[in-house]
């Protein structure tokens, strides 16, 4: 049997996402299963390089997981002819650049989201990325998730009928950081270090309708900043200057050309009473379900009940016991993990990521016109991105 191992630069494993999903659940798990195989049964085992500033974190991070080579020179590793992959995790702001240099470097990249900050930038990212031949991939990691697949799997069989509409609830109650300590980094409610609940949120909205349901075709949005004031990381006051919460309505068009309504609420200021941090509800003309990260439940046109509107009696009907669980009928690994194999063999086979710098380029596209469509106070088309 055939080894080949890839040397991943793993930049800001440091942070939250990057050291809890991409190298506790991702890498470090593939790396101690002895990799992936290929279908011609080649084994693609990976060697991850911490990448970070703080010298100290990124040590300790090395000696408590067994990793051997780490460092703070992010310019060294991505030009290490050794660094067959760059990741990148860091903050917003810094990441069109360090893609940018690991492509021109020759160095397949994988990417969290968003690419930049910047619709110009991100296009230019996937330009590049046509030119120089590279593998590219960008973390779509709900639509690995079990709750996500089973919504999918509803919808390859038809059960919705014609699908008329999507429902999003998304966010929890994000501790300004006096009282108790924020649940998220502080540059998140900055706009000028790249924050913000639109920029944030509104790539992933674009990939999960995209793959769910159908292409984005129109965009109308209201932002707002609820608690304008936190606390940071040193226990200092400072004005939160992004957007906490986003409202969007958006109308999408099938792959047979139904038009569909959208709407998604997105808030670090809503405090949960669903069954997951995030649910999406589709409604059709033959059945509805609704999702969240890992359940799902459905209810047919044949076993929908005929409630009447009685404000004058209580409801006695128990709604919630009228929906049927999807299994999941597999075994479904971490989405971020699943996502993280399937890129890898696509680089050791040489061929394109199905969810790349364009598709990445697309959330961008659909953050920055949700925020203008806020500021202008009016629906905005979104067009198609020609390369």
């Amino acid at each position: 049997m055939t080894t080949r191992t890839l040397r991943i630069a793993m930049n800001g494993v440091t942070g939250r996402m990057g050291y809890r999903q991409h190298l506790v659940r991702s890498i470090l798990p593939i790396r101690d299963q002895g990799g992936i195989t290929l279908p011609d049964g080649t084994r693609v085992q990976v060697e991850p390089v911490l990448v970070g500033r703080n010298a100290d974190k990124v040590r300790e991070l090395a000696e408590k997981h067994g990793v051997e080579h780490w460092t703070t020179d992010l310019q060294a590793a991505i030009h290490d002819p050794a660094t067959d992959i760059v990741f990148d995790a860091s903050m917003t702001s810094l990441r069109a650049a360090t893609l940018t240099e690991a492509m021109k470097a020759g160095k397949h990249v994988y990417t969290e989201k968003p690419t930049a900050e910047t619709l110009a930038e991100a296009v230019e990212l996937a330009r590049l990325r046509e030119t120089t031949g590279v593998t590219a991939g960008v973390v779509h990691d709900k639509l690995y998730l079990p709750g996500l697949v089973k919504l999918r799997r509803l919808v390859d069989e038809g059960f919705f009928g014609r699908i008329l509409s999507l429902r999003g609830e998304f966010g929890y109650w994000v501790w300004e950081g006096d009282v108790q300590s924020a649940q998220r980094p502080s540059w998140n409610y900055r706009t000028a270090d790249g924050g913000g609940m639109t920029v944030d949120m509104y790539c992933h909205w674009n990939y999960v309708l995209e793959g769910v349901v159908g292409t984005v075709r129109t965009v109308s949005s209201q932002t707002a900043t609820h608690i304008p004031t936190r606390w940071d990381e040193q226990g200092n006051a400072y004005e939160a200057t992004a957007d906490d919460a986003a409202y969007g309505i958006f109308q999408l068009e099938t792959p047979g050309g139904d038009p569909v309504v959208a709407q998604i609420n997105s808030s670090w200021a809503v405090r949960v009473h669903r069954d997951e941090l995030v649910e999406f509800q589709v409604d059709g003309t033959e059945g509805s379900a609704v999702a969240g990260l890992f359940h799902c439940v459905a209810q047919p046109r044949s076993a929908t009940p005929k409630p009447v509107w009685n404000p004058d009696l209580p409801t006695t009907e128990r709604f919630r016991d009228q929906w049927i669980d999807i299994p999941a009928n597999a075994e479904l690994d971490n989405g971020f993990k699943a996502q993280w194999e399937e890129f890898l063999a696509d680089v050791a086979l040489g061929r394109p990521h199905r969810f790349d710098l364009l598709s990445a380029a697309r959330g961008v596209q659909l953050a920055e016109l949700g925020l203008r469509s806020s500021a202008e106070g009016r629906r905005l088309d979104v067009p198609e991105i020609a390369l």
